[in-house]
């Protein structure tokens, strides 16, 4: 009875068998698979006739293992469901296909535990570095796991201290610009939707508000908080409903939100009921993702370089191994995009 006819799986062909196939010693296959400049064209082509009659697959886990690193880039990104985050992604990602790396991602969805545990899993996996979008940028496992030597990079935050590398947005300046604009349209009191209060970079973007709200000679309580438990469009929904539920009197007329998700769901709200933007709100939202441009009323928007940002933060994750790294903090400048949200 034959493997086949017992059920069995066939057994995978191995280098033994390629070698055996071939009539070529096991040193030569496994220079075939690593230094192939080092075998002759003739020889070459025997072994790879015989790596495709036995439809042989290369096992790199073994090898990673004789190496003791994996050819393997990880991301763990905040939020997986965000747009903004996959593009930064993409931008990983081609700098892994230019080094010949497979990258991972992992999703933490604000949860510490979440985050920690795949750090966790990477760190065993033996990956060749992980990029991470952290719940808390200064959170001490962090320094903890390069200090083991798997290099780490910190995207879209800037840690307190210069133990990583770390690329991200002037989000500050951000904000600026996007309140800025709107005092330029004429508003003068702006709804701010945000969880200032848990996430940094919205923090930071709502630091900004408020400079431009100050360079225009307005104070603080010209910008109203509605604070979000999340950055969804469901969030931008609800806070919709609570703006439109305000006073005529004291309402905003003008919103700048904390992403485009959430200036999405705004202007489901306005359109829901019948408020027109941007003559009765005008809305500003934050990334440019590829959906602002192509909303209903096209979305105002502060553009951060998305993949930009990853492939920058992938390059200097992989120059970690280069003799004589220094960390770097790469801070790039974001812009206004203006559309028809805002434009009278």
């Amino acid at each position: 009875m034959t493997v086949q006819e017992s059920g069995a799986e066939p057994k995978a062909a191995g280098m033994k068998d390629v070698a055996a196939a071939a009539g070529v010693s096991l040193g030569t296959v496994s220079n075939v698979l690593n230094r192939p400049d080092r075998v002759s064209p003739a020889t070459r082509a025997k072994v790879e006739t015989a790596m495709a009659e036995l439809r042989f697959v290369r096992n790199e886990s073994a090898r990673q293992l004789r190496a003791g690193r994996s050819r393997v880039l990880a991301y763990v990104m905040l939020d997986g469901s965000n747009p903004f985050f996959t593009d930064v992604a993409a931008g990983m990602e081609d700098a892994a296909d230019a080094g010949d790396l497979s990258l991972f991602l992992c999703n933490s969805a604000h949860q510490p535990a979440r985050e920690a545990a795949y750090l966790g899993r990477l760190e065993q996996q033996r990956v060749q570095g992980i990029l991470i979008t952290p719940v808390d940028p200064d959170a001490p496992l962090l320094g903890e796991i390069a200090h083991r030597g798997t290099p780490v990079v910190v995207v879209d935050r800037t840690p307190g201290g210069t133990t990583h590398c770390s690329v991200a947005v002037d989000d500050v300046y951000g904000g600026e610009i996007a309140v800025r604009h709107l005092v330029e349209q004429g508003h003068d009191r702006i709804a701010f939707i945000g969880n200032h209060t848990t996430v940094g970079q919205v923090r930071d973007r709502r630091l900004g508000a408020l400079r431009a709200l100050q360079a225009a000679g307005l104070g603080p309580d010209h910008l109203v908080d509605l604070t979000t438990t999340a950055l969804t469009v469901a969030d931008g929904r609800g806070a919709g409903e609570r703006l439109a539920g305000l006073p005529a009197a004291v309402r905003p007329t003008a919103a700048f939100c904390a992403n485009d998700l959430v200036a999405l769901g705004l202007l489901q709200t306005c359109a829901n009921l019948r408020m027109r933007v941007p003559q009765d709100m005008a809305i500003v939202g934050y990334d440019d993702i590829e959906f602002a441009a192509a909303a209903a009323v096209p979305l105002t928007s502060v553009r951060q370089p998305r993949r930009r940002l990853g492939r920058t933060a992938a390059e200097l994750l992989l120059a970690e191994a280069e003799p004589g790294h220094e960390h770097r903090q790469v801070v790039f400048t974001p812009e206004l995009v203006v559309r028809a949200s805002t434009l009278r």
